[in-house]
């Protein structure tokens, strides 16, 4: 049995769920509302504040779909108690990033300055202070679309692996390659 799937999901104070006749999943919480369409062969069994994924047999691809929709369950009920938080780092000289409400403005080294649409799902607040690298700070109740946004922002520049340049994760390490004159 799958170690993950098989552990149950304790659901906070303030926070219900429940499954429809089609299999739709709904968790609401302080923070929101959260809805993911679950496999019809995967049962959710809701009891005294208690959730449990239960597959019906032994196959592969049920021992595969049991562990998924128990973490992504998970994540709905830490997201709607607790919500997610990212933050992205500029590295480089004259990288800068600006918001103004949804949109965010990002100047990368490129011949001219990308803007973004952030999903109204997502909180975005952007921070630039003397003497340290502009910051992204992205917050929201979707784990999923707060990852991918975060992962599309990142991609606009990759941090290189030479100097350290381009917007990477706050916890993000970049291992820095030797130049050539290093090699002699």
């Amino acid at each position: 049995m799958s170690r993950i799937g098989k552990s149950p999901i304790k659901l906070a104070s303030g926070v219900t769920a429940t499954v429809s006749a089609a299999n739709e999943l709904t968790v609401k919480g302080p923070k929101g509302e959260l809805k993911r369409s679950i496999d019809r062969d995967i049962k959710i069994e809701v009891a005294d504040g208690v959730l449990t994924v239960v597959r019906p047999t032994d196959q592969i691809r049920h021992r595969a779909l049991h562990g998924l929709y128990r973490a992504l369950i998970n994540n709905m009920v830490i997201g709607v108690t607790e919500g997610f938080k990212k933050q992205l780092e500029l590295v480089g000289v004259g990288y800068k990033a600006a918001n103004q409400g949804q949109l965010l403005d990002l100047s990368l080294g490129y011949s001219h300055n990308i803007v973004i649409e952030i999903p109204k799902e997502l909180k975005v607040a952007t921070l630039t202070e003397k003497g340290s690298n502009p910051k992204i700070m992205l917050e929201g109740i979707d784990n999923q679309l707060l990852g991918q946004v975060a992962a599309k922002i990142r991609s606009l520049r990759k941090p290189e692996p030479y100097k350290g340049k381009g917007v990477r994760y706050s916890d993000e390490v970049v291992r820095k390659k030797a130049g050539k004159s290093a090699g002699k």
